[in-house]
């Protein structure tokens, strides 16, 4: 029988601006209560069974009195890409300073990219704070447009793109040892949208196929020869 074998992280562990940087549990109470009034203001932390979920410890710590974001936003009801623009600058001069923000609406998506500033801490560790960030920025963009909102997706830095191709890397290598091996090659514990990333770069190739396996945090992908 096959047996299976672990493949390398799928996190570039050397990333720098993805790992440095993490706060005191007193700087995210900090943080957590500058952020409050903020939130709830927006209507999305206002009771326990709706609220937002906490930025993780990867977050870092806002400035005293960080200076506010040049806006260039028309915040006009149905743009997409304006709303998530505002949203992310006002969430931003709450978490520091130096950050500009683009977001605009291309494939039926919106697309966001944030600069500047310290990125890793935006990043946070295996982008756990990035994706926070976007969640929020979903949850306002449905708030305002309702059910058929677009998607949000938030990058920093280029982080997601480089990350994206990293787990393109792995899939094909994953995919060459199968096909010379015969062995089933099972990965480490990944998200739902890494695991799809690497469900659609595999699904055509004529030698492999992907199955997903475990429970919660520990769920993960096995490649399988055909």
């Amino acid at each position: 029988m096959p047996t299976s074998s672990r493949v390398e992280s799928i996190y570039d562990r050397s990333d720098s601006r993805a790992i440095r940087g993490y706060p005191s549990s007193d700087t995210l109470f900090g943080m957590e209560k500058n952020l409050d009034s903020y939130l709830e203001n927006l209507g999305i932390s206002d009771d326990a069974e709706s609220k937002a979920p906490v930025m993780p410890s990867s977050v870092a710590s806002p400035l005293e009195a960080a200076p506010p974001l040049e806006r260039q936003t028309t915040n006009t009801s149905g743009d997409a890409g304006a709303i998530t623009e505002d949203f992310l600058s006002g969430l931003l001069e709450h978490l520091g300073s130096g950050y500009t923000v683009s977001a605009k609406l291309r494939d039926d998506n919106v697309h966001a990219e944030i600069l500047g500033g310290d990125s890793g801490r935006i990043i946070g560790r295996e982008g756990r704070t990035l994706s926070s960030i976007e969640f929020l920025a979903n949850t306002v963009l449905t708030k305002e447009l309702g059910a058929g909102a677009p998607r949000v997706n938030v990058d920093a830095a280029g982080y997601k793109r480089r990350h994206e191709e990293r787990l393109l890397e792995v899939a094909r290598r994953a995919s060459a040892r199968v096909r010379k091996s015969g062995e089933d090659f099972e990965m480490e514990p990944m998200n739902a949208a890494d695991r799809r990333i690497i469900h659609i770069a595999l699904r055509e190739d004529a030698f492999v196929m992907t199955e997903s396996v475990g429970e919660g945090t520990d769920r993960r992908l096995i490649i399988k020869p055909r």
